[in-house]
């Protein structure tokens, strides 16, 4: 399996996504990792650290959620790996849940999502977005 952590997807990949909204709810699963300084294109506020200039997009992303109807179902910081083996563990997992497809293409058009992706692109090294169907077998465990 290879993994390829990104901060952006390709606008292929990005029609697709978006171009198969079944009107159903979805959870995105985001595997973060963090750059351990952040890195403002216009060279801005070298003295924070990647998780610092995230934590300001999270707080601002909240609203952006709430505004499409969709909101933050769960953040935690990863401590370990109980199965399984990857060559380095991502730093956070947030858990983002959205009415719609569209209602997230909605979110991430929005001037004021636009707003606030500096501190996203400027905290992240990279991350893996999965889309789960939202309450589908909750009780796999």
């Amino acid at each position: 399996m290879i993994v390829t952590n990104k901060l952006h997807p390709a606008p292929e990949q990005a029609m697709a996504f978006f171009g198969a909204d079944d009107g159903q709810p979805i959870c995105m699963v985001n595997l973060l990792k963090f750059r351990d300084k952040a890195a403002y294109a216009d060279g801005s506020e070298p003295e924070l650290s990647g998780r610092e200039a995230y934590a300001r997009y999270a707080a601002g992303v909240q609203a952006c959620l709430a505004a499409v109807g969709g909101k933050v179902r769960f953040g935690g910081t990863v401590t370990g790996l109980l199965l399984g083996e990857v060559e380095e563990l991502w730093d956070m997992v947030a858990i983002a849940e959205y009415p719609t497809r569209a209602a997230m293409l909605a979110m991430v058009q929005s001037p004021e999502y636009q707003a606030i992706t500096r501190h996203r692109d400027a905290g992240l090294a990279g991350q893996l977005n999965i889309c789960t169907r939202a309450g589908s077998d909750a009780d796999a465990g």
